[in-house]
């Protein structure tokens, strides 16, 4: 697969590579990039005892400067990051997932409730994320993903259990939309097992 059309994630590297110019995500008012949504993948139903006296706060994820953004992130090497050019993410990374994750955890019909910050809920447990890997290697073309998780008693301020969450899918193809599906087929499955793992933990 040839990897073409990354944009710098520093924002100081506006030179050269003319070529390569009119690719660069960001350079010019009027490039128009294509927008990428993430899919929400439920965990499978079990036959576990209901938690529908528990509610569950999600919070917006940390994650670095390079991924705290729309930008969808490529790694060329252990140390150089970049922008995938020409598209980008429906929203912020972060928030992205700490929607998708919501929308997770209401559909297991499990809890009594799910939410965000400040929307008034009396909260017993908060999932804490940290998004660590969001990215496509792309001298291996593969998607990776890894998320740290604790579950934190929002009585008491304790860690309940933490975890990380690591996922990959191959990217198939090339393209811009390929390489997409790839990410979102690696946070589908890493999804599925932080909801999963939740639940068990509570």
């Amino acid at each position: 697969m040839r990897w073409q059309g990354f944009a710098p994630a520093s924002t100081k590297v506006v030179v050269i590579l003319p070529l390569l110019a009119g690719l660069l995500a960001g350079c010019g008012g009027a490039a128009k990039n294509d927008t990428f949504d993430l899919s929400v993948s439920s965990a499978p139903v079990t036959k576990a005892p209901s938690l529908r006296s528990r509610q569950l706060l999600i919070a917006e994820p940390t994650a670095l400067k390079a991924l705290d953004s729309e930008n969808i992130v490529v790694r060329l090497s252990g140390s150089e990051v970049q922008y995938l050019a020409n598209s980008q993410w429906s929203d912020r990374l972060p928030r992205m997932v700490q929607s998708k994750l919501v929308e997770s955890f209401e559909d297991t019909g499990r809890l009594g409730g799910v939410g965000r910050p400040g929307q008034g809920l009396a909260i017993d447990y908060q999932v804490v994320t940290d998004i660590r890997a969001f990215e496509v290697d792309t001298a291996n073309n593969i998607a990776n993903i890894e998320i740290s998780v604790k579950l934190l008693n929002d009585k008491n301020g304790t860690v309940k259990a933490q975890e990380v969450f690591r996922s990959s899918a191959r990217v198939s193809g090339s393209g811009n939309a390929n390489i997409v599906k790839a990410l979102d087929s690696a946070f589908a499955a890493a999804s599925r097992e932080i909801v999963s793992w939740t639940l068990k933990s509570l």
